[in-house]
């Protein structure tokens, strides 16, 4: 016997104390899917059999099961349910959550029930109770539908109960797994000749009958056409687009969701008494004319269309009039209501008509929604919504877009078929009051977006959780420090430094990094020069950027922590010259992009970090200057004197050599600057570009690519020098540590070892995108002058170095999130979510000399 329950519902089991409801439960249910009122009965009075903890109990009960259908998922309530009042407050619950509330009854014999109480000691009142129960179950069975359970199950029998299979379904709204790929075709209206156009743009094969009319359409790549609702009223042909629609559907190279003119026409059809303005005279005359059978063709048609799909995994949904995330996958008379007719404000515009609700514009969802219903003139995106009637009945055009690609194509309307009651205007000439809610600003972030305890998921790491102080730490210096969060689409990861070396005199070598990797499978790796400056992330537009990212200007420069390099005048300077250098190289039109997102260094060091070097290092230099040769010449002395000072001379004359080293360090990566003029920049990623990441490419491409930006401005742009080094081969690792140094000798601060290939998983996940080898000297200036003693390296290297791995994996996935929203074109909203949580994590507590 088997007993159909939809996949997010709320279950009622319904029967007398005695049924075999609890085992019925456990039976068919996972244990965490069943709520049972004797166990929450326990849970608040430590006696399941406490009739005077029921209130309690089911309040309890109550909460975690708003808890469960909240996160949709199948709630099992076991409880006698016998009452309707019992019932009621079920049933709201699953009208609140918009869930199907589902009835099994166990309507066993009194004689069953009476004798399996007998069995449990724990059961002893009598038998009036079960008939008590029995009675009040009886009148309750036919009013069930009526009480709002959509569907009903009544078990009358052991043997019934014990052939019951359950089979869990998905609702009709449920098409997860069609992935595509669709065209997604906005409102029709009876434009059968626009329509047969458009699907000719978008590649269909139209099918005709003997009398040549359109009854079917095809793709020869096996797409599908998704028809947003409203096929019907106000156009002149609409039972010719209904004959090519329904016929598509019935083929299953389409589905179609339910518009308001779809369903109000089927109810017309039915014999209903609806009002026939907006069009559907027009399409009942039109249908007159057509046989009976068509006529009930389309009544039947209309009237079983669903409000709503969610298809693709659940990355987009479909619904005429748009829908909240809230309501995706849900069903109810609420949820089919705003699919329909979407929500208004209550107030009507100047031409008397309700001012829709602005839902895209708060619209928070991870899911790609398109809509129609409300005309706009062109096709936009709005937080991830687009709205697909571009108003072809009213002269328009008629638009699809083509999903996963995010393509939209259109054709123009033959002719203005019906005059709109609000003037179909382009955008900039509409008033106010009648601009349409979905072109309002998408480029608009909310407190809600980033405040308080977040957790982002991410492709390549899973779910990552940011804690709410640091939030709020992020918070403080997004708001007074970073730029405009519109240009703000990456922050770079930390970088771990290699694994501590046991060689003596130094702390880290590039053979730990060769050998760590070797370790996680990756053979080949890339040595790059790490450029002593501070790390940049540049995103250069070709021309003006109001059109992509929301904002004027020609693109920022900006340092990891989001704050900006330069002031206004001397950033667009140094941005006119990357623009002009990528055009030199042929980059635009090569990576057919109008804009590109590097990851950079930018020298000299003291270009940012002027405040730091007078105020931290210079200071530390010019007091061992001041103090260590009078006191090596105190300490000569001394020992002149036949005073025995040869272990105080010895160490201070090693700290004044330290000193000195010291101030070579820092002073080596600082030149003068003025403005732009001798600042430099050594690009070695390309991030980004429209519709495109490059963590798939391999360094060397990267590099090659910066080597190109080198060759059209050598004087802005650094070169990065580098070697590839075979992790397996002694051979080539010992000409990877002798190329370090050569590096390290000569001033360099040291290199940056990466996978070759880029993005690398290993069995534990990501592997590390790159560590820092960095020189003996350049760590002095990190871990102080006298770093080097044997005394402070023995305790340096007792550092622990896996909070700081972890911290680098963690934002290094979120970059790529980051950028992997960017190119798909996500509301600026989904890219600064992991934006600002690599900012977050930046304020845990990590050793920042690591």
């Amino acid at each position: 016997m088997r007993l159909s329950i939809p996949d997010m519902s709320l279950v009622v089991l319904i029967g007398a104390s005695g049924s075999g409801k609890s085992t019925f439960a456990r039976t068919h249910f996972a244990p965490t899917q069943v709520l049972s009122s004797d166990f929450f009965r326990g849970l608040v009075a430590d006696d399941e059999n406490d009739q005077s903890a029921t209130a309690a109990a089911f309040d309890a009960l109550h909460h975690v099961a708003g808890k469960r259908l909240a996160a949709g998922r199948l709630t099992v309530v076991d409880a006698t349910n016998v009452q309707r009042s019992a019932r009621a407050g079920l049933v709201e619950l699953a009208r609140k959550h918009h869930v199907l509330p589902v009835a099994i009854v166990l309507d066993l014999p009194e004689s069953v029930c009476r004798a399996r109480n007998a069995e449990r000691p724990d059961r002893d009142f009598g038998p009036q109770v079960v008939r008590r129960h029995r009675a009040e179950l009886r009148r309750s069975l036919k009013s069930l539908p009526r009480e709002g359970f959509r569907r009903v199950h009544v078990l009358r029998s052991v043997e019934e109960v014990e052939a019951a299979r359950v089979e869990v379904e998905p609702l009709l709204n449920d098409k997860r797994s069609e992935t595509g790929p669709f065209d997604v075709i906005g409102d029709v209206h009876g434009c059968r000749a626009e329509l047969e156009a458009l699907l000719g743009e978008l590649g269909y094969v139209i099918e005709r009958d003997a009398e040549q009319r359109p009854v079917g359409a095809h793709h020869p790549d096996g797409r599908r056409a998704v028809f947003v609702g409203d096929l019907v009223d106000r156009g002149p042909d609409t039972p010719g687009v209904l004959r090519l629609v329904m016929g598509m559907v019935a083929a299953g190279t389409a589905l179609a969701v339910c518009g308001n003119h779809d369903d109000k026409l089927a109810r017309a059809l039915r014999g209903r008494d609806v009002s026939t303005g907006h069009g559907l005279a027009e399409s009942l005359a039109q249908l007159s004319a057509e046989p009976p059978e068509f006529r009930e063709q389309v009544q039947r048609f209309c009237g079983e269309l669903v409000a709503h799909y969610v298809l693709d995994g659940g990355k987009l949904v479909v619904a005429h009039a748009g829908l909240p995330e809230r309501y995706h996958r849900r069903a109810s008379g609420t949820v089919r209501s705003f699919a329909l007719h979407g929500d208004t404000t209550g107030e009507t515009d100047e031409f008397g008509l309700p001012v829709r609700h602005p839902w895209a514009e708060e619209y928070r969802g991870e899911a790609t929604v398109l809509y129609g219903h409300t005309p706009v003139p062109e096709a936009e995106w709005v937080n991830g919504t687009m709205c697909l009637d571009t108003g072809c009945v009213f002269g328009g055009k008629l638009t699809a877009l083509r999903y996963p690609e995010r393509t939209v194509v259109s054709v123009p309307a033959q002719h203005v078929w019906y005059e709109p009651e609000r003037p179909f205007l382009p955008a900039d000439a509409l008033p106010p009051s009648a601009e349409p809610a979905s072109r309002r600003e998408p480029h608009v972030l909310h407190l809600d977006d980033v405040a308080g305890r977040r957790t982002v998921q991410t492709r390549h790491h899973g779910r990552i959780t940011v804690q709410p102080e640091r939030a709020a730490a992020a918070l403080e210096v997004m708001s007074r420090f970073a730029i405009d969060p519109r240009w703000l689409v990456y922050l770079p990861p930390t970088m771990a430094p290699v694994a501590t070396s046991k060689r003596p005199g130094v702390l880290e070598h590039p053979e730990e990094a060769f050998a760590g990797y070797r370790a996680a499978g990756v053979q080949e790796v890339v040595c790059e020069e790490k450029h002593m400056g501070s790390r940049a992330v540049v995103l250069a537009c070709r021309d003006d950027a109001k059109h992509r990212f929301g904002i004027e200007g020609t693109g920022t420069v900006h340092t990891r922590t989001g704050r900006p390099f330069f002031a206004p005048e001397q950033e667009a300077e140094l941005l006119a010259r990357v623009r002009a250098a990528v055009g030199s190289a042929g980059l635009w039109d090569e990576l057919g992009s109008d804009w590109l997102l590097l990851d950079a260094e930018l020298m000299p060091w003291n270009a940012k970090a002027e405040a730091l070097i007078t105020d931290q290092y210079a200071a530390v230099g010019a007091a061992a200057e001041a103090a260590l040769p009078p006191a090596l010449e105190a300490l000569s002395a001394a020992a002149e004197r036949g005073v025995d000072v040869s272990a105080l001379l010895e160490k201070t004359r090693a700290r004044a050599d330290n000193a000195a080293a010291y101030r070579e360090a820092y002073r080596r990566y600082c030149w003068p600057t003025d403005g732009v003029r001798g600042v430099r920049l050594a690009p070695f990623q390309l991030l980004a570009t429209e519709g495109r990441t490059y963590h798939d490419r391999d360094h060397r491409w990267h590099l090659e690519l910066a080597d190109r930006l080198v060759r059209a401005d050598p004087e802005l742009f650094s070169p990065t020098r580098w070697i590839a080094v075979d992790t397996t081969d002694p051979e080539s690792t010992a000409a990877g540590i002798a190329w370090w140094e050569e590096l390290t000798g000569a001033g360099g601060e040291g290199a940056v070892v990466k996978p070759a290939a880029g993005l690398v998983r290993g069995q534990r996940g990501l592997v590390q995108p790159g560590v820092k080898v960095r020189g003996r000297e350049y760590l002095r200036i990190i871990y102080g002058p006298d770093y080097t003693e044997p005394d402070h390296l023995d305790r340096l290297r007792q550092r622990d170095l896996g909070r700081k791995r972890g911290l680098a994996t963690r934002e290094h996935a979120l970059g790529l999130e980051a950028l992997e929203r960017l190119a798909r074109g996500e509301p600026l909203w989904r890219v600064h979510e992991c934006v600002f949580a690599v900012l977050a994590l930046e304020s845990e507590p990590v050793d920042p000399r690591l």
